[in-house]
């Protein structure tokens, strides 16, 4: 006789005043001052609560976050490869449900959420992501998304925006506005590929209630969910720290990210400001966009512009000249 799977059921809340008070991303971690990433870590921990196993692929938030017999986790957490997140967390999932099905776990199934960086989730993690979207494991995938490689250095990763100054993709003479490819789409890369998951949602720490109940809303729908949160990040994009908050809101009242959920072939939109400001107000806060020319910022303005005449639909982008046959 088939045993049913106890599953939680997470409430929404009404707004920051009843964001839990409860943490489970503490003290006792290393990321820089105003860390975007670790802003988001916190508040995901404190949506999904102490009935939690987070994954967590190299990067960021598994090397500033896990000093040697030290980490700021007060649920358990597991490390994994920067390319095998999804594996990982597909393994656990199905381990308990094996359990649950012979009887050996009462409870209910634990939230079980691979936490990736840019690079582990739609890079170098691609494929292992991929594959626990398409076997329908009951998980939350989510990407926090600094936009780099900002663990090894600020190398360029797929989420890079257009212009971008990167260790890899600097400035120079010969290509003056540094990075020459637009960013992939993640949210697009589910949707559009993964007929099993119902769920995609992006978010930003602009907006922690909004974070929260999407959070939640992944973690309560059985099957998989994919979270892409905007993550703003003061080393690699050169800003002062206490102005974390301030850049994440700006992308959004740029059009520079758009916050919106696709629930079920339904697109539903949050926080859409009335009319945008221009993307030069987002830009010019950042030094990793200080080399741009007034050409160069037109053709990222053009960009959002058409991504926002249907936002969360992909756009053509423009391609990066050839190179030069030696």
């Amino acid at each position: 006789m088939a045993v049913a799977v106890k599953t939680q059921d997470l409430p929404r809340i009404k707004g920051v005043r009843y964001i839990p008070k409860e943490n489970y991303y503490v003290p006792g971690h290393r990321t820089c001052a105003g860390c975007g990433p670790a802003l988001q870590y916190k508040l995901v921990a404190k949506a999904a609560g102490p009935n939690t196993i987070f994954v967590g692929p190299t990067g960021c938030m598994y090397v500033a976050n896990s000093s040697y017999l030290c980490t700021p986790y007060a649920v358990p957490w597991i490390h994994a490869q920067i390319t095998n997140g999804g594996a990982v967390a597909s393994g656990i999932e199905a381990a308990y449900q094996v359990l649950i099905r012979k009887g050996k776990w009462e409870g209910e199934l634990p939230n079980v959420i691979v936490m990736g960086g840019d690079g582990g989730s739609v890079d170098i993690g691609l494929q292992a992501m991929s594959g626990l979207m398409y076997r329908g494991h009951d998980a939350l995938f989510i990407c926090y998304d600094n936009e780099s490689y900002a663990n090894t250095g600020i190398q360029t990763s797929p989420t890079t925006p257009y212009g971008g100054n990167t260790t890899f993709t600097p400035p120079g003479p010969a290509i003056p506005e540094g990075k020459k490819l637009f960013p992939k789409d993640p949210p697009q890369l589910v949707i559009g590929g993964h007929p099993a998951v119902k769920y995609v949602a992006t978010a930003s720490i602009a907006y922690p209630a909004d974070l929260i109940n999407k959070v939640r809303k992944g973690l309560n729908l059985k099957g998989p969910a994919f979270l892409h949160i905007h993550a703003p990040c003061p080393k690699g994009w050169t800003f002062d720290e206490s102005k974390t908050v301030d850049i994440a809101r700006m992308a959004i009242q740029t059009g520079m990210w758009v916050l919106y959920e696709w629930d079920n072939g339904e697109i539903k939109y949050q926080h859409r400001p009335r009319q945008y400001k221009p993307v030069r107000e987002y830009l010019t806060l950042q030094g990793r966009f200080a080399h741009l020319t007034e050409a160069h910022i037109e053709k990222i303005q053009a960009f959002v512009d058409a991504k926002l005449k249907a936002p969360g639909i992909p756009v053509a982008i423009p391609l990066p000249p050839p190179r030069a046959v030696a």
